[in-house]
């Protein structure tokens, strides 16, 4: 089955926010920031703005008539500035008026005087002061201090890696409509409609019930509207529920870039001891997470770092520790990989610094200490059904590696403005969300008496392909055509209590759901026909009904007719939660994941040695993808998760100054991966495996884990580097630019 939003997509028929018809009197609202990074605000005057043209209302905190406060997990975070800003683009009030473009102007005259207050940027620095979202956490396994004596060789170091801008497609947004009773139905991209919900009721003081949450798609998320959705959302149901009219707002790009947080940038130190047969005996880590000026999601997101920090390698004596650390920056939020690949990352410095200081290829550490069946991480779960080995194996013979890095090393002989590097890139990741209590889904299902069948779950389409999946298991499960199939919008009124669609569960958990809902429908339609075919096997396909395995005169369309007229339930609720999964916090123990996903990669790039610039001529995968629902779908997931990540380890950098102002804050300033800058080829096998119960149709979740490859560029590029300019002392800081690169091509050793 293609993407079932591939047709209106191409035809721009696809209902995103900004496409929805806007109701008579609708009124538009942009939020005025602070522009100043850290102070107190000493005097706000906007008389001049309420009296300007078209404006209709400007709203602050004493219009707020619940809760000043949006903070999830930490009540850190208030919708609107009261006393003090803590980042540039905080809002401080929003502006309501009959156009957006009223609104800028009215901006402009709105004066606040500041009362300006030190600044800190750099996380080392918040951490040194005291400056922390929430006190640090440390995983531990085995003893690392009596371990070191037991190491052959022992090397220390820092890394350093940059934030990611999500450059959604379709920016943040949200359209208010009022509803009777005090009620307001919110159309929101959001990937998570109950957060939104939760908050809107929250903040404007009043129940659930009265706040629907209605989302069709997302021009993309990447976790950029897990959480940073919500008080864009909020703000217009507040404008709404104060003027009792429709508010919407889309925000724009550089509004949008200015005010929202990033992938979280880190800086780490690690300590890594290995014997003489290469063996990884000890490894400590110390994690300094840039959380920004809230705790957004950084509590989250700092726990799947710390789960992470082994990434697909056995290490026996583990220490890692992470900082959150509040500094004056927009607060930084989920970003696909949610902390892991930060975590990844250090790990895979500490082995090439390990392997160039031993004049060792790196793969040979890497493969010397892939997990496998049974081994314990630092968080207490025993690894099963591991894949690592034989995702690295199958990838080493598949892609016939030793005759690539042959003809690398005899590239690099003769060549001398061109040199090309290689690394491999293994990955284990785990999925579910880390917070147990929010593994959990249900899907409504309806059968109309004419066939026809309506789907709703809590799951988000974000082009991931989430509503081509549904439809194939309820096309699967029931058997009948998929025109015969509607998937309903995310509504919070339909679906409640939903998680974010997030952590690469949204298939599984929802898919899980549906499932149910459908198998249940089933045995009461087969029950229905048991009647007419007496003591046989009742299955339905093609629409039709089969018993023992002959075809009957009996359609889908007479069967749920029959149904109807016997008083069936033709309608079904199911609620599933993921069994196994556990994690006690005080220990910093148990059995978080349901299961992980495998693969390894090979990179291999060429290095313009005058210019500093480089292309990724091939890299080649082999993932596990247990037994995959939708292969075209699948690999399109890795070929994104691919790009998006290289596009982090290479060119995306965020630049703030010192006084906390974003300065990478366009595309022209700011620069992602196009057609020119991916991978020549990109080449992906599907491992043979059986897959795992616990995924839907044991097709393993394939939103997260393909970002991971990506931290190998960083590493062909270095080892490309390395063969330019061997003695040469590299830091590891990503991005790796090319304007860094030319630096280290011509660094001094």
């Amino acid at each position: 089955m293609i993407n079932i939003d591939a047709h209106n997509h191409v035809k721009g028929k696809s209902i995103y926010l900004d496409d929805i018809q806007e109701v008579q009197g609708t009124l538009y609202a942009l939020p005025f920031d602070a522009t100043v990074a850290h102070a107190k605000i000493k005097s706000i005057d906007l008389n001049a703005a309420l009296k300007s043209h078209g404006i209709v209302s400007i709203l602050t905190a004493k219009d707020v008539t619940g809760l000043n406060q949006i903070g999830g997990i930490i009540p850190d975070e208030p919708l609107f500035a009261e006393d003090e800003v803590h980042f540039r683009g905080q809002v401080i009030a929003l502006i309501v008026g009959t156009s957006e473009h009223h609104c800028r102007m009215a901006s402009k005259l709105i004066k606040v005087e500041f009362e300006e207050l030190p600044v800190i940027v750099d996380p080392r620095e918040a951490q040194a002061k005291g400056k922390l979202i929430m006190p640090p956490r440390q995983f531990k396994l085995g003893d690392t201090e009596s371990a070191w004596a037991k190491c052959e060789h022992i090397f220390e170091g820092r890394s350093d890696v940059n934030g990611q801008e999500h450059l959604y497609i379709e920016t943040q947004g949200a359209y208010a409509r009022p509803k009777e009773d005090g009620s307001i139905v919110i159309s929101s991209s959001t990937q998570g409609p109950t957060a939104v919900q939760r908050m809107v009721a929250q903040v404007l003081g009043i129940p659930m019930h009265k706040v629907e949450i209605d989302t069709v798609r997302l021009g993309g998320g990447f976790g950029g509207k897990e959480d940073q959705a919500t008080p864009w959302a909020v703000m217009v149901a507040l404008a709404c529920q104060m003027l009792h009219k429709p508010v919407k707002m889309s925000m724009h790009r550089m509004d949008d870039m200015r005010m929202t947080g990033k992938r979280h940038p880190y800086s780490a130190d690690f300590k890594i001891g290995l014997d003489k047969d290469l063996k990884i005996i000890a490894y400590e880590v110390t994690h300094y997470q840039n959380a920004g000026a809230a705790a957004d999601l950084s509590p989250a997101v700092m726990e799947r770092t710390l789960f992470h920090s082994t990434n697909a390698y056995f290490v026996p004596n583990v220490i890692a520790k992470a900082y959150s650390c509040k500094t004056n920056l927009p607060p930084n939020t989920a970003f696909r990989g949610f902390g892991g690949p930060q975590g990844k990352f250090v790990i895979e410095a500490a082995i090439v610094k390990a392997a160039e200081s031993l004049g060792v290829s790196p793969a040979m550490i890497q493969k010397a200490n892939l997990v496998k069946d049974g081994d314990e991480l630092s968080y207490g779960q025993i690894l099963q059904q591991v894949e690592a080995s034989n995702t690295w194996e199958t990838c080493m013979k598949s892609y016939d590696y030793e005759s690539q890095k042959n003809r690398v090393e005899a590239f690099n002989k003769t060549n001398a403005r061109f040199k090309k590097g290689l690394a491999i890139q293994p990955i284990c990741f785990g999925i579910s969300f880390t917070n147990t209590m929010m593994n959990h889904a249900r899907a409504l299902v309806h059968i109309y008496h004419d066939g026809s069948v309506v789907v709703s779950t809590g799951g988000v389409e974000m082009g991931q392909g989430l509503n081509t999946k549904m439809l194939q298991i309820v096309v699967e499960t029931l058997g009948i055509k998929a025109d015969k199939v509607r998937l309903e919008s995310t509504n919070t009124l339909r679906v409640a209590n939903t998680s974010p669609t997030a952590a690469s569960a949204g298939a599984d958990l929802n898919g899980k759901a549906l499932l149910m809902a459908c198998n249940a429908l089933l045995e009461r339609l087969k029950a229905v026909a048991q009647k007419e075919y007496t003591d046989q096997i009742i299955e339905i396909k093609d629409e039709m009904v089969y018993a023992n395995e002959t075809k009957t005169e009996m359609s889908w369309k007479d069967l749920i007719l029959k149904a109807f007229t016997q008083r069936v339930a033709l309608s079904e609720n199911a609620h599933y939660a993921t069994p196994t999964i556990h994690y006690d916090k005080t220990k910093e123990k148990g059995h978080p994941f349901a299961y992980h996903v495998y693969g390894t990669s090979i990179h291999e790039v060429t290095v313009d040695c005058l210019k500093g610039t480089y292309e990724f001529d091939s890299i080649n995968i082999v993932h596990d993808f247990g037994k995959s629902m939708n292969k075209d779908i699948d690999n399109g997931q890795i070929e994104g998760g691919l790009v998006q990540g290289i596009g982090w380890m290479t060119l995306e950098e965020i630049i703030y100054n010192d006084q906390g102002r974003l300065v990478s804050n366009a595309l022209s300033t700011y620069k992602v991966p196009d057609i020119y800058s991916v991978p020549k080829q990109i080449n992906i096998q599907h491992l043979e495996t059986e897959g795992h119960e616990l995924a839907i149709k044991k097709s393993k979740a394939v939103g997260e884990p393909p970002l991971m490859y990506g931290i190998g560029a960083y590493f062909a590029i270095r080892s490309a580097v390395k063969a330019f300019n061997p003695n040469a002392d590299l830091a590891v800081n990503a991005p790796y630019t090319p304007e860094k690169v030319l630096m280290d091509l011509y660094r001094k050793s």
